[in-house]
């Protein structure tokens, strides 16, 4: 047996768990966390059963260095191929098994180790965790395996002065030294090993309880406590409708939120302790732009649909997020109203109809389809067999396919049949309409779209679109009548963009005096060549709350007017907007563009812009620092490395960002020679 083992490492071949022959059940883990070091160090304990006899068993661990292996108190013989760890004894058919491992590790993914400003002092840090489905045994010993769920119970040794943050309910803390503080967490139910999660660093918390009894936490870095308001806002009114409208109560113990910085996503919804990005902590004018609102209640609703029912295989994700997308738009309709939803659903539609149109369209049940297709049409689907089942039947089949499954794994077929037993309607069809087929089903996604008369508005208005100005102007007109509707009004400006604007004058008079931020934020999007006599009404876009509005009027404003530009620039001096720094770093490099400004203070604005690229400035910022250097073709020595630096981040889209922009310096010959060389070298 030992050299067939042997045979199959050697020849790259993986292993899988035979569930019905071994079932781990609970894992005590005590860590120990070297952030300056990117190491983390533990001892596990896991209790398994052994349902039938097995000549091995297997543990999913990355790159991993093992100091202690026992099993039942004995040492045992293992083998470690770098990915695995699999004990290679012959198990007897026995309850209540002890396995005991000792390791250590210096995870390439899944924990990360930011080392955040220093501001001259001793480097601070924070940790984070990102298991999306399988990674997690890149820093803990575990299961890719979705379908092994067991509790986990795990013990944090940190620096002192730090809060940790892990699933669970926090028994404990203890002081091991004038260093090191123990968090202790317990969780009291089994989950997938991919939805464990860690978070620390320097975080305070506020807490609440719902209706129902539920704890809610918020975290939060200490400098933007003033964010806090903005950034939870809605979050109690979206778990108790979620409790009220799905029908059982949260799940969990409690519930935490934890943003962090130079997240690989928005957000990630590990059982009950939600890790999201702080590009999402806005104050109150971020709140109009890039709000928390739909994420959170993504997030949220994940804890009933993929943490407390877990799909069993790729072919069943979109019961994850094509619910998660779905549940979080209904409770979006609850707060921003049914326009906003039905707008929603119908963007999304368009651009599955256009994927689909392309021949792209994808199943649902396809385990490598987009996130397009398993969020949004996804979510289209849940909305679509709700209309056809009706409401009372739709939440009667969700309540009862969560109670039947509760901690376990299911199929599209598990959720159908629950449908079907309660509405007594045969879903062939709708299973092969909307999940079997690559094609989106647009004829009958515009019939419930029609059901809503702001779509019905919109899509007159829309219409119009290639209409002479002279045939369509009273029709515009009327829809920029007092309230205006956000998205008609848009449409309405985006197509004055298309004609000139001194023809459209009395039109934009009255889409600037609607007071409707986003119609006006649609004109300072799309109105870049500025007519003398809509100059002042152009300016007051500046005193809007909207950064992007603030942004893009800002940079028009500069390029139509040269003889006002220090008068620009003095009224958005303080602004820095979100915190990508988007309103900040656009002024640095407009200031360092206005010849009437100094050069004295030309150089101290190139530092500080110079500055955003470094290493330690969020993704975001370091991004936005780039754009702007290259369109001023003021890349330094000291920027170039920063840039090369950023192409291996862990943050994909920014390290392909960072290969692009490099790529795109050297093939330009803006570069010199010395610099090329440095780049080489």
């Amino acid at each position: 047996m030992k050299c067939f083992l042997f045979t199959l490492l050697l020849s790259g071949i993986l292993l899988a768990q035979e569930k019905a022959a071994v079932d781990f059940t609970h894992l005590d883990a005590r860590l120990q966390i070297f952030p300056e070091q990117g190491k983390v160090e533990g001892q596990l304990l896991y209790s398994f059963d052994v349902n039938q006899e097995t000549d091995s068993v297997f543990i999913d661990a990355r790159k991993m260095a093992f100091q202690e292996v026992l099993l039942n108190g004995k040492s045992v013989e293992y083998l470690n191929n770098g990915k695995q760890l699999i004990l290679v004894n012959k198990l007897p058919k026995l309850k209540n098994n002890r396995l005991q491992i000792s390791y250590s590790a210096t995870p390439g993914q899944a924990m990360y180790f930011i080392q955040t400003e220093t501001d001259g002092k001793e480097p601070s840090y924070q940790v984070w965790t990102q298991g999306q489905g399988k990674y997690t045994s890149n820093w803990l010993p575990s299961f890719d395996d979705t379908n092994e769920k067991l509790e986990f119970d795990l013990q944090v040794d940190y620096k002192k002065g730090k809060t940790v943050v892990a699933n669970g309910e926090l028994e404990e803390t203890v002081q091991l030294n004038d260093s090191v503080v123990r968090w202790k967490y317990n969780m009291t139910a089994p989950m997938s090993s991919y939805l464990v999660a860690v978070a620390a660093g320097d975080l305070e918390k506020k807490e609440l309880q719902t209706k129902n009894g539920t704890e809610m936490l918020f975290y939060y870095p200490p400098q933007y406590e003033q964010r806090f308001e903005p950034t939870y806002r809605y979050s109690e009114e979206i778990m108790n409708y979620f409790e009220k409208e799905i029908g059982l109560v949260y799940p969990w113990k409690n519930y935490k939120q934890v943003p962090v910085r130079e997240f690989l996503y928005a957000g990630m919804e590990n059982t009950g302790t939600t890790i999201f990005s702080d590009s999402f902590l806005v104050d109150s004018i971020g709140f109009n732009d890039r709000n928390y609102v739909n994420v959170n209640a993504h997030e949220l609703a994940h804890q009933w649909f993929g943490d407390l029912v877990t799909a069993e295989s790729g072919d069943h994700h979109w019961l994850q997020e094509g619910f998660a997308t779905y549940y979080a738009l209904l409770a979006e309709k609850v707060i921003f109203g049914d326009d906003y939803y039905y707008w929603k659903l119908f963007r999304s539609a368009e651009e599955l109809k256009e994927l689909s149109d392309s021949g792209k369209g994808e199943s649902l049940l396809d385990p490598n389809a987009s996130s397009l297709t398993f969020y949004q049409k996804g979510a289209w689907a849940l909305h679509i067999l709700k209309e056809l089942v009706g409401k009372g039947t739709f939440d009667e089949a969700v309540k009862n396919y969560l109670e039947k499954n509760k901690f376990g794994n299911v199929t599209t077929a598990d959720f159908l049949n629950e449908v079907e037993k309660v509405s007594d309607v045969d879903l062939t069809e709708f299973k092969k309409n909307w999940l079997q087929q690559s094609a989106f089903q647009g004829t009958e996604a515009l019939e419930s779209l029609k059901r809503s008369p702001f779509i019905m508005d919109y899509l007159e208005i829309a219409a119009l679109k290639q209409l002479p100005l002279s045939e369509k102007k009273q029709l515009l007109e009327g829809a920029l009548n007092f309230p205006v509707q956000d998205y008609v009004g848009q449409e309405v400006v985006y197509q004055l963009s298309l004609e000139d604007p001194y023809e459209a004058f009395n039109l934009y008079k009255k889409a600037f005096a609607s007071n409707n931020l986003y119609v006006r934020q649609a004109i300072a999007l799309s109105l870049q060549q500025i007519p003398q006599a809509l100059k002042t009404d152009y300016e007051s876009l500046l005193n809007d709350d909207s950064y992007v509005t603030i942004q893009a009027a800002l940079l028009n404003l500069w390029m139509n007017f040269k003889e006002d530009r220090l008068e620009y620039l003095k009224m958005t001096e303080g602004i820095d907007g979100f915190l990508d720094k988007n309103v900040r770093i656009a002024w640095l490099a407009l200031s360092m563009a206005t010849p009437e400004i100094s050069s004295a203070q030309k150089k101290e604005y190139f530092q500080e812009l110079n500055s955003y690229t470094d290493g330690h400035q969020r993704f975001q910022v370091r991004q936005n620092a780039f754009d702007f250097l290259y369109q001023l073709g003021a890349f330094t020595d000291e920027s170039l490395q920063n840039l090369q630096q950023a192409t291996t981040h862990h943050n994909y889209r920014f390290r392909e960002y960072a290969k692009a922009m490099l790529k795109t310096l050297k093939e330009s010959g803006s570069l010199s020679e010395a610099q090329l060389e440095m780049l080489e070298n």
